[in-house]
């Protein structure tokens, strides 16, 4: 009988485990996810950061402007 009482500490302490590592889990990916936000920042503040923008900018503005109603396909007869 005294057995029984000693499976019922192991599941407590691995479910304690569990909640340790899921904590831990947690920690590691909120200071990855602010590691990334930084570098997001300094890519952006960087001169390539700034190229790439200028670009996507620059891209954003032909494609808007490729197609002033006209047909993307034009047939000539004849």
């Amino acid at each position: 009988m005294g057995l029984a009482c000693f499976g019922c500490f192991d599941g407590g302490s691995k479910q304690q485990r569990r909640e340790e590592e899921r904590l831990e889990a947690a920690e590691a990916r909120a200071r990855a996810a602010d590691a990334a936000q930084r570098r997001q920042e300094e890519f952006e503040k960087s001169a390539a950061g700034k190229a790439a923008r200028a670009q996507l900018q620059a891209m954003a503005k032909q494609s808007a402007n490729s197609n002033r109603g006209e047909p993307v396909l034009k047939w000539q007869m004849g």
